[in-house]
């Protein structure tokens, strides 16, 4: 086994794979395993909090991230620090470690004033067992990201040239292939028994190997069958986070599909365990449903992505027309099960507070932000809508089934979609007609619109009438209130901070179902008024359209050359 170290003279670190770049994976990524520091885990003893990696420092061709982390705050127990209160504190001997109870990635200039005094430590991450017990999620299992400058992107994948530093150490775009690509695949494979002071060798093997690892299945989509082009995919993507399953023991881990949990469009949905022992969800694709598009869309798209606010994809079944996914157990179910006044066919008898329903509000946009917001590649759920969104056991939303998902990779790529995609209620108007605008991350945000809309009113947006026979387009229903400042009847509403959040809620909702796409906030910006102050939002103007829900569906061309914000 190969050993590299991070840095000159360091510690040698076991070299245990790297994964090329592919369509769920745009980076180089290194995995490797520190033996050194798993004892030390094992141990349990406070000094492992002391350990960091140091990197090589960025180039103009490349910079490397742990791609799985949390970030720490050392400080001393004499400087009195005071956190935010979504931290934790863990107490060793002469210090003290803070950390987000979220593992999310903290924004360092936001918290600066609590922790400037502290230094800042990030260490690879697992999956949490116990957020109170940081020694639980600490991992000794290192995914170093390798990212080209976009100066080298776009010579070696959008230009086909190898990216170079000349004598003064300037980016230079060699554009002429190399005679010989043997040599450069060895030299690929070598490159990684010392990364310190090889980024120049790591770009031309990045390069290459980005020409070869282009994805194809889409170009055979109507000329093979669904079985083979999924495998075809698959095999691109040799190297995916989720652990591929026989039918056999998706059989075995549901008790032969015995306890159902619900049904979706795609398929039903079962409960199942694990030989670990942990709960999951087991959707178990529909035959005759689509052309495998919507299995590679959640594989492709929950794959690359890492966010709390995102369900965990843990494995997959392929056997020949059977399929199946397999997720992390959300025991609080959907969040439609929880908003509706009449909740008798759902036989839930509990009422989630207006606190609840603002921070699921916030998590729910904190994740879409995410999709919207990658570094490299874009995700477009296209299906935002209550049933979709998954409540763990302290009620924190998840963002689910990414079967209509796209990914795009780069501001200008363009993909066709036929009609409409989405659910009645939900779907944006310029998914109707492009009269309306184009097809962008702002059709996401409409329908997060929709479903806050909900939230707050209680009531699914097309079964609103007026003397029980007219229909009244929902969102008028709830401008119509808040125009007047009449109360929406919500039985959670106790008190004026209780109003506050609820106000708040529908006035975002309102901006994000604006006709016109180029009207509606990114979900940034819906993070933003959720988290500031009432006082500041202005009420939107009224939006124009009829229900949507009996709008026509037409030919449809999707762009993502709207994404920058």
């Amino acid at each position: 086994m190969k050993k590299i170290q991070l840095e000159k003279n360091g510690r040698s670190i076991l070299l245990t794979g790297v994964t090329e770049p592919n369509t769920t994976e745009p980076n180089k990524v290194i995995t490797l395993s520190d033996e050194e520091f798993h004892k030390r885990l094992d141990n349990k003893t406070c000094d492992i909090l002391k350990n960091n990696y140091t990197l090589p420092p960025p180039s103009p061709l490349v910079s490397m991230y742990i791609k799985y982390n949390v970030t720490l705050f050392h400080c001393k127990h004499n400087l009195n620090i005071k956190p935010p209160a979504r931290y934790y504190r863990y107490s060793c001997n002469d210090y003290d470690i803070y950390y987000d109870n979220v593992l999310s990635s903290p924004n360092i200039t936001e918290v600066h004033n609590f922790f400037s005094p502290c230094s800042v430590l990030q260490l690879p991450s697992k999956d949490i067992t116990d957020t109170t017990d940081i020694k639980s999620f600490v991992s000794s299992q290192l995914a170093l990201e390798v990212v080209l400058s976009d100066d080298c992107a776009e010579c070696c994948i959008d230009r086909g040239g190898l990216c170079q530093l000349d004598s003064n150490k300037k980016f230079s775009c060699d554009k002429e292939e190399p005679n010989d690509r043997r040599k450069i695949r060895k030299l690929g494979l070598g490159i990684v028994a010392s990364l310190a002071g090889v980024a120049v060798l790591m770009v031309l093997a990045y390069c290459f190997w980005a020409k070869i690892t282009l994805p194809t299945y889409l170009l055979f989509w109507k000329e093979n069958p669904t079985h083979q082009i999924i495998e075809k995919f698959l095999k691109e993507h040799g190297h995916l986070p989720s652990a591929r399953y026989n039918y056999s023991e998706v059989k075995k881990m549901t008790n032969s599909f015995r306890n159902k949990l619900g049904q979706g469009g795609f398929g039903c949905v079962y409960k199942g365990k694990l030989q670990d022992g942990r709960d999951v969800a087991v959707k178990v694709l529909t035959e005759s449903k689509g052309n495998g598009e919507e299995f590679i869309n959640e594989v492709a798209s929950i794959s690359m992505t890492s966010h709390v606010n995102i369900v965990r994809l843990l494995g997959f079944s392929l056997d020949g027309s059977k399929r199946a996914l397999v997720y992390e157990f959300m025991p609080n179910g959907s969040l439609e099960k929880f908003i509706y006044e009449d909740k008798k066919p759902l036989k839930v008898d509990f009422q989630i507070d207006c606190k609840t329903l603002h921070d699921i509000a916030i998590g729910v946009a904190r994740g879409l932000e995410y999709l919207h917001r990658g570094c490299n590649t874009r995700i477009l759920h296209f299906d935002i809508k209550p049933h979709n969104i998954l409540l763990d056991e302290v009620f924190c939303p998840k963002i689910s089934d990414f079967g209509l998902a796209k990914i795009c990779k780069r501001k200008e790529s363009i993909v066709s979609i036929f009609g409409a995609r989405g659910t009645a209620g939900y779907i944006a108007p310029e998914m109707f007609s492009r009269n309306f605008g184009g097809v962008s991350h702002k059709s996401d945000v409409y329908s997060y619109g929709m479903m806050v809309l909900e939230m707050v009113g209680q009531r699914k947006n097309i079964n609103v009438a007026v003397d029980h026979s007219s229909e009244l387009y929902f969102p008028h229903w709830i401008y119509k209130r808040l125009e007047s400042n009449q109360g929406l009847g919500l039985q959670c509403i106790k008190n004026e901070t209780d109003e506050e959040m609820i106000r708040k809620m529908t006035v975002v909702s309102l901006w994000c179902i604006q006709t016109n796409p180029s009207n509606r906030p990114t979900m940034s910006k819906v993070v933003e008024m959720l988290e500031g102050s009432l006082e500041v939002l202005q009420i939107p103007p009224k939006p124009f359209m009829s229900s949507p829900s009996t709008s026509p569906a037409h030919m449809n061309f999707e762009t993502c050359s709207s994404l920058s914000e």
